[in-house]
């Protein structure tokens, strides 16, 4: 071989010895420890599916974030999806991409508004007007850490109201629905979030020493005890209808939008959000437990507990009181003129 010939193939080792392979390793290990990091923060997937096709399914807060995911993958399992939302001209155009990406036409919208229990009202009615059957409800809408003190249509703190009490009247008003179809399930969206709260019921609407946290902690843990009464319910009337709590994880979506409601907060939190998109779950990772509870038939005997990471779940000793899972239930009862006379 020439000398000419010879020099490339040296430069090479040379260069790949002494500037070329120290980088190049340090890039693809940092490369892949962020993947591996991505990985983990993303969760399990839960690949399993089952025919859905003559099921219909309801969810709240379906124009956006997980909601709209569970959409997309039940509606591509055959489902006739009913996207609850409160703001008609986004669900609209949600409902277009849940047409393209799940192929499912079968796609209706019927507005509901959580902060008004008229609007809860209104649904129910037009729902059951147009579908004589429910197999699977989500309770997913929500709000979180409002910074200041707001309150629903029928004078309830916001949190409370929309993240419980909203929830509470939508289910019990489909209650027949759901028997009727049995079996069916409903799963309510909670969250880790239910570790920092309290029940007060000399305080639940917050009208003393408000905080947006410990308001949103406070509705995730009624979310939880919700769903402990709910079941215990329905077992004495031997309904076959799963009830589930899930945390879905910290998710990429607009739920955190008054964390960063003002130009200040977003100037802060501008160091840690590209973190986020690395610790945080996309929507179609978040939506995970939900869709197995939903789905998963060896679940059915799990009615009444609290899943995370597609896993059941022990929640906080304060979600497992069964007594104030009682009296909450009766509160709001009458706070949403359920109480009987």
């Amino acid at each position: 071989m020439s000398r000419e010939l010879e020099q490339p193939k040296d430069w090479i080792s040379s260069f790949s010895k002494q500037e070329w392979k120290t980088p190049a390793v340090a890039v693809a290990g940092t490369l892949a420890s962020l993947g591996l990091i991505r990985l983990y923060s993303n969760g399990p997937v839960y690949r399993k599916t089952v025919n859905l096709k003559g099921k219909v399914v309801v969810v709240t807060g379906a124009n956006t974030g997980i909601g709209k995911e569970t959409c997309i993958q039940l509606a591509k399992m055959g489902a006739t999806i009913v996207m609850a939302c409160r703001d008609s001209s986004r669900a609209l155009k949600a409902k277009e991409q849940v047409v393209k990406l799940s192929k499912n036409e079968d796609i209706d919208i019927i507005r509901l508004d959580l902060s008004d229990l008229s609007s809860v009202r209104q649904f129910v009615s037009d729902f059951c007007k147009k579908y004589s059957r429910l197999d699977i409800l989500f309770c997913n809408a929500g709000v979180m850490a409002l910074p200041k003190r707001e309150t629903t249509k029928d004078g309830f703190e916001m949190q409370f109201g929309v993240n419980h009490l909203g929830h509470f009247l939508l289910t019990n008003l489909l209650l027949d629905r759901l028997i009727a179809s049995a079996p069916s399930r409903v799963i309510v969206v909670s969250s880790y979030g239910h570790t920092f709260g309290k029940i007060d019921f000399d305080n639940l609407q917050w009208e003393r020493n408000y905080s947006g946290f410990a308001a949103y902690g406070a509705s995730k843990l009624a979310n939880i005890l919700f769903v402990k009464e709910l079941d215990k319910r329905l077992k004495q009337q031997n309904a076959n209808v799963g009830v589930y709590a899930v945390h879905p994880g910290a998710v990429r979506t607009e739920l955190a939008r008054y964390i960063l409601s003002s130009w200040w907060k977003k100037l802060l939190a501008a160091p840690v959000l590209p973190r986020s998109y690395l610790l945080m779950k996309d929507p179609y990772h978040g939506a995970q437990t939900q869709i197995r509870c939903a789905i998963d038939p060896s679940l059915q005997q799990s009615s009444g507990k609290y899943f995370a990471d597609c896993k059941e779940t022990t929640p906080s000793a304060a979600a497992r009181d069964a007594r104030v899972a009682e009296k909450l239930w009766q509160v709001s009862e009458q706070l949403v003129g359920m109480a009987k006379k």
